[in-house]
């Protein structure tokens, strides 16, 4: 038995994984979180394509992997505790099965029972230029609970690496589930300086 408190991360196969896989490698140093981890198959080609990694790698990373096909999973029912779940990044495919409860595999699923049981669910929704359907999901998403968060990099903080727009951005996600990141990012207002 186990006092951690469990938190949901879905990978889809949308550009983007390395938000997700920054998460694991994030949650894997707060001791008070057990990771689930929910690959769709379409994502185990972007890792591939898009990181040095082999899929295998990123499920190393989680504490529990469950197969995308595995609706039966502890994660699918409401009676499993968690702290919410992540979908990092959220394919359109995803997020219109989530805004429409079409919940066919373990990501929907699992998302569709966060909404139901009031817990938080953010989709990092990875997609660009938007059309209107795309909005109108979003929009259905949202309406039922979901926090759309689309993985928009902040250039406020100045950021001087590809690494440190990414990791503003995780730290940013997982602030909203109220974990304390020591080393996060606090905005201090704006600095006015005095013109000639």
């Amino acid at each position: 038995m186990t006092n951690k408190t469990n938190l949901i991360l879905a990978i889809t196969g949308a550009s983007g994984v390395i938000y997700g896989i920054r998460l694991l490698e994030r949650l894997q140093h707060i001791t008070s979180i057990r990771t689930h981890l929910i690959l769709s198959p379409p994502a185990f080609t972007t890792i591939e394509q898009e990181t040095d990694l082999q899929a295998e790698d990123v499920i190393a990373l989680a504490d529990e992997h469950h197969a995308y096909e595995n609706i039966g999973a502890p994660i699918a029912s409401g009676s499993f505790p968690s702290a919410g779940m992540i979908v990092s990044p959220c394919s359109i495919k995803s997020l219109s099965s989530i805004a429409s409860s079409h919940a066919d595999n373990l990501i929907t699923r699992a998302a569709d029972v966060q909404l139901k049981e009031g817990r938080p669910l953010l989709l990092m929704v990875r997609e660009t230029p938007l059309h209107i359907g795309h909005l109108r999901l979003m929009l259905a998403a949202a309406e039922i609970g979901a926090v759309i968060m689309p993985p928009i990099p902040a250039m406020y903080t100045r950021p001087s690496s590809l690494d440190e727009l990414i990791d503003h951005t995780v730290t940013r996600t997982l602030q909203r589930f109220g974990l304390d990141l020591p080393d996060a990012y606090q905005w201090e207002g704006t600095v006015h300086q005095n013109s000639k």
